[in-house]
């Protein structure tokens, strides 16, 4: 996705947040100078391939939801699924993260080669600014939800879950499956839940765009259309 089909969202998301445009800016021309631009062809395995969309909602843990992880030809992991899938003997291919729970894991998939996916936005320039020095730059792929800018990139996307989505169709992937999405996880606060909902609309939109139906918005996409079909 372009940032020009991108920006009308995003607009939608920070006048729904109260997010500060400015603050995103700011976070992005950090990440900017922490960073040199990422190779692509480091991810060309997604090509024509399906990738698994791995999040760390509660279903994880639940076989036929490892399985959809294993049986894909590429995993993308959002946040800390990651790490919940490594326990369980499954390795990503590259991690999407804002930084806010388990930088550890960040530093060591650079250090292993596996590329992460980092992003800036005005709520993380701390840990922009304390984390990504201590990467491997080589596997560090910079993103923002404003305007692309120097080695920073935007592929579309809110969460991590939903980003990890619209990379995976920017590299091309023929399918994208999805594991350990709870759209409706009753643990999570009011704006965990409207970030979900969010997330929800996103996907709507990949999926129009990819011409493909995601499983996960089966007996959503009514109250989705609502939103951005009136």
């Amino acid at each position: 996705m372009e940032f020009e089909e991108w920006e009308p969202l995003y607009e939608a998301i920070v006048d729904d947040f109260g997010f500060d445009r400015a603050e995103d800016e700011r976070a992005r021309d950090l990440l900017a100078s922490l960073t040199e631009p990422f190779d692509l062809d480091t991810l060309s395995s997604v090509k024509e391939k399906t990738v698994a969309v791995v999040g760390a909602g509660p279903s994880l843990g639940e076989a036929v939801e490892l399985d959809r992880a294993r049986d894909a030809d590429v995993v993308f992991t959002a946040s800390t699924a990651t790490d919940d899938l490594e326990r369980r003997g499954i390795d990503a291919n590259c991690m999407v993260t804002d930084l806010d729970k388990n930088p550890e894991t960040v530093r060591r998939l650079t250090e292993r080669g596996v590329p992460v996916a980092i992003h800036a936005h005005g709520d993380n320039i701390p840990w922009v600014r304390r984390v990504v020095p201590e990467c491997n730059g080589e596997y560090v792929l910079p993103t923002t939800q404003a305007k692309p800018r120097g080695p920073v990139r935007n592929f579309g996307g809110f969460t991590d879950g939903d980003r990890a989505a619209f990379l995976a169709d920017y590299l091309g992937a023929d399918r994208i499956v999805f594991a350990g999405w709870d759209f409706e996880d009753p643990t999570v606060g009011p704006r965990k839940a409207r970030k979900l909902e969010w997330a929800k609309r996103l996907l709507y939109v990949l999926e129009r765009r990819r011409d493909e139906r995601f499983e996960i918005l089966d007996g959503r996409r009514d109250d989705i259309a609502t939103v951005f079909d009136t």
